[in-house]
């Protein structure tokens, strides 16, 4: 008789336990083909629904297995024995938990006061300015992919503690300076028309006004002369695009294109000349 109850213990033990498995990865699958589809179609933010997904497994695996573990008369006698004797044991697991724990709230923090969102390009880390688009926020860390497709992972608790540069943050659009050496000899107003042609020109160019900026009549495309050189005369247009990709792409095209406006109009972008004395 006791073989038969043992025999069933075991069967229930892993039929909740393959339960468990099955609805986790049912939420995983749920999340993952509909919730954080739906949210792109519908121009929604997916951060609530990756954070939530991650925290629903954690919770199904933590209660599934622990309820397995509570059919099993021999392993609950034998954990409860583990853990009525391993009190130097729960103190270190209580303080490296801590950490854990700091993680989880510093991620609920994240998804409530959203300084940073999924798809949001973020630079951060002072020393080494590290830079990326957020693709995950799980319970422990978030995950931010780099320009050369590198995963960097970033706890919680750090990153909610650092400075971080949000390009997405509230608003999308980018203003993007993009600054040219001319010679000394250079028509100034010549080259300050050609920059200004080009940006206004360039189909990823888009108006950052206000409504009351441009009914105070300012200007759409400033070009201003910003420094003096030995040789050269620095002038910056400022362009503004609808997302951090379409400045740095149109950043990109706007640097060919004045480039060739001005070789086919004759405004010289000078090169430092240096007359070298050899004495013999």
């Amino acid at each position: 008789m006791l073989g038969i109850l043992q025999d069933w213990n075991i069967i229930e033990f892993a039929v909740i336990s393959g339960c468990t498995l099955i609805l986790a990865y049912t939420i995983d699958v749920f999340f993952n083909r509909f919730l954080v589809k739906s949210a792109r179609l519908m121009n929604n933010d997916p951060t609530k629904y990756k954070f939530l997904r991650h925290f629903l497994r954690a919770v199904i695996y933590i209660t599934g297995f622990a309820w397995a573990i509570s059919e099993v008369p021999y392993l609950k006698s034998v954990s409860s024995s583990l853990l009525a004797g391993a009190g130097v044991l729960a103190v270190a697991v209580g303080f490296a938990s801590q950490q854990a724990l700091s993680n989880i709230v510093s991620g609920l923090f994240i998804i409530i006061f959203k300084p940073f969102r999924i798809n949001d390009r973020l630079k951060l880390n002072k020393d080494h300015m590290l830079q990326g688009v957020v693709e995950d926020i799980t319970l422990r860390h978030t995950v931010i992919r780099d320009q050369e497709n590198r995963r960097i992972i970033v706890p919680n608790a750090v990153i909610s503690q650092e400075i971080i540069i949000n390009a997405d943050f509230a608003d999308d659009k980018i203003i993007k300076h993009v600054e040219i050496n001319v010679s000394l000899t250079a028509d100034i107003q010549k080259a300050k028309a050609i920059m200004r042609e080009e940006v206004l020109a360039h189909p990823l160019q888009v108006d950052p006004r206000s409504e009351e900026e441009k009914a105070k009549g300012h200007e759409k495309v400033p070009v201003k002369v910003i420094a003096l050189g030995e040789y050269f005369v620095t002038i910056r247009v400022w362009s503004c695009a609808r997302n951090a990709t379409d400045a740095f792409d149109m950043y990109c095209d706007l640097l060919e294109s004045i480039k060739l406006r001005f070789d086919r109009e004759g405004v010289e972008i000078p090169i430092p000349q240096r007359n070298i004395h050899h004495l013999s």
